[in-house]
């Protein structure tokens, strides 16, 4: 399995042709080491030659100090090309990271249902990492090691035709060898890079869930699974290996060849009285230089074959295109929005609906209660509103506007969703407001936070808007955790919003101020509260209760609850916690 050049570099093109000014330092940088090796030699094989003669001592001692002061600029320059190498390669790859991010957050849930954390980590990082580590050394290993073989080449035919021809050949089997055996080993390298992102992924689920591991005793279990994924690794580390060895076996053969081939060439031409001994220390010196760019050029074979295989995932995972695509750019109207449901189907797999004939509408300002089992499909409704799926029948309308009109983002900032799981990051307070949008000034923030009666509150925390959150939250209550959601959403003024049982699980000091932040959130906005408990009923003015994916009842709160055969009155007489559970 061979991978064109061309596959490497369209990965990359386009952010390192942005920059062309550190390319143009790096190439005045790499030519001028090139040539500093090259021209240090020929000062040697005049100092060799001038010690035969009857040279003066000053002219030794000049050529000798001009080696030492070539060795040690071709130092400094080889150590600025190798920085401005690196730094090329890290800024392209750096670019190229956050594309693959976006492009990752930007595919359809299906996607994401499939493919655990873990295993996009390994793609987005670390397989990016090991294209960062082929660029940072594409330039100054591959590109310069060629350049100096050719300018070995010329020097070595401007000496002498005849050996100049011979190593040139020599050169040429040598690449081709290295070429047949380049490809062996990408094949079991591709599946070693998955079989470790399918490590990270099962050590991210797994380590994600150590406190229900612990509790359940299945310890030994998940450790079992650790050594099978391990085993996995080894396997094809071990496959990818013996191929390696192979193309370390070709390069050690023919580099042992050059070396006796310069011995036997140079001592033939010294015998005959064409060459004197400083010439052949020269073509002894440039035939062991040779060597460098060959044995550089195998440790880069053995690196694409790493980085083939990376560069493979990633084309892959390029190819890979969200099924939701964005709308034309339709404009919402302002304040509260209307939403209808027209005869929507949607099931994730074929043959297993989830939701069938979904027919009602909301108009602006109506709150919603939405009931049903665990499994009925609420849920499901309200990630169609949110575009994460599009329906598989059937059409949403939101704002007088079918759903596919919009821009994805422009939709998302008018729909708002609240859940009882909030997800916070480990940032200050104000990132986790704001999503890290800097645009937005503190005094915004803190006029929302006042809109909300949360002053107060804000001024317990021990920084204020600085006050640092750790990972998922776990610096801050469930109420406090809540409360951040719904300032964030207020930041949006939506025109939609979706409670998932938001207040299901509040501390006693929260809960009533938690309670007035809804109430201020539900003014002037069509809401949907997706309720388990009988406590969020009473702000809602409709009710709407699902069952296998159906509309069973929808209507009037009030209407239905005084309505002895509606469904809703039942639950009411029941108790909405055990007949939904």
């Amino acid at each position: 399995m061979k991978i064109p050049f061309q596959q490497y570099w369209d990965l990359l093109a386009k952010y390192i042709q942005l920059q062309r000014r550190r390319f143009l330092l790096l190439s005045v940088l790499l030519l001028s080491s090139i040539g500093l090796q090259l021209v240090n030699p020929q000062i040697m094989r005049y100092f060799i030659d001038a010690t035969q003669g009857a040279a003066a001592s000053q002219d030794l001692i000049l050529a000798a100090l001009a080696f030492i002061g070539m060795s040690l600029i071709q130092q400094i320059v080889g150590v600025s090309a190798t920085y401005v190498g690196e730094n090329v390669a890290w800024t392209a790859t750096n670019a190229l990271r956050a594309e693959m991010a976006a492009h990752c957050l930007n595919l359809d849930m299906s996607y994401h249902n499939n493919t655990s954390p873990g295993e996009l980590i390994e793609r987005i990082d670390g397989d990016v990492a090991e294209l960062s580590n082929f660029f940072s050394q594409l330039v100054i290993r591959v590109l310069g090691n060629l350049l100096l073989l050719v300018g070995i080449l010329f020097a070595l035919l401007r000496e002498d035709w005849r050996i100049g021809l011979a190593f040139t050949l020599f050169a040429i089997l040598t690449l081709l060898a290295l070429n047949a055996v380049r490809g062996l080993a990408i094949p079991h390298q591709k599946k070693f890079r998955e079989a470790m992102a399918d490590l990270f992924g099962y050590l991210e689920e797994r380590l994600a869930g150590a406190e229900d591991v612990r509790s359940s005793g299945a310890v030994d279990f998940v450790l079992i699974g650790l050594y099978k994924l391990s085993a996995r690794i080894l396997i094809h580390w071990r496959a990818a290996s013996r191929r390696f060895v192979v193309v370390r076996f070709t390069a050690g053969m023919m580099m042992t060849f050059g070396a006796a081939l310069s011995l036997v060439i140079s001592y033939s031409l010294f015998q005959r009285g064409l060459l004197t001994v400083g010439t052949v220390y020269l073509i002894i010196y440039y035939t062991n230089l040779l060597r460098r760019p060959i044995r550089e050029l195998t440790q880069q074979v053995e690196n694409l074959q790493n980085i083939g295989a990376a560069t493979e995932r990633l084309r892959e995972l390029r190819a890979i295109q969200p099924k939701i695509n964005d709308g034309p750019g339709a404009e919402f109207p302002a304040g509260a929005l209307d939403l209808g449901f027209e005869n929507v189907h949607f099931s994730y797999l074929d043959g297993e609906p989830v939701l069938q004939g979904i027919d009602f509408h909301l108009k602006p300002g109506v709150v919603l209660g939405l009931l049903g089992r665990t499994g009925s499909g609420k849920t499901t409704l309200a990630r169609l509103i949110f575009r994460l799926y599009d329906p598989t029948q059937g059409c949403i309308t939101l704002g007088g506007a079918p759903l596919t009109r919009p821009k994805l983002r422009a939709l998302r900032q008018r729909v708002a969703l609240v859940t009882q799981d909030v997800q916070l990051f480990q940032a200050t307070v104000r990132d986790n407001i704001t999503f890290f949008d800097r645009s937005i000034p503190d005094s915004k923030i803190l006029q929302v936070l006042d809109e909300l009666g949360l002053t107060e509150w804000l001024h317990a925390l021990p920084a204020g808007l600085d006050t640092r959150l750790e990972t998922g939250g776990r610096s801050i209550s469930a109420g406090e955790a809540q409360l951040l959601a719904f300032t964030r959403v207020f930041m949006r003024d939506p025109g939609l919003v979706i409670l998932d049982e938001a207040s299901s699980r509040l501390d006693p000091a929260t809960e009533q101020l938690i309670e007035r932040v809804i109430d201020k959130l539900l003014q002037n906005r069509t809401a949907i509260i997706i309720a388990h408990r009988l406590g969020t009923i009473h702000r809602t003015s409709e009710i709407m209760i699902l069952e296998d994916g159906r509309i069973v009842e929808h209507g009037e709160r009030e209407r239905l609850a005084a309505d002895p055969t509606a469904r809703f009155h039942g639950l009411l007489r029941t108790g909405l916690e055990e007949v939904l559970a």
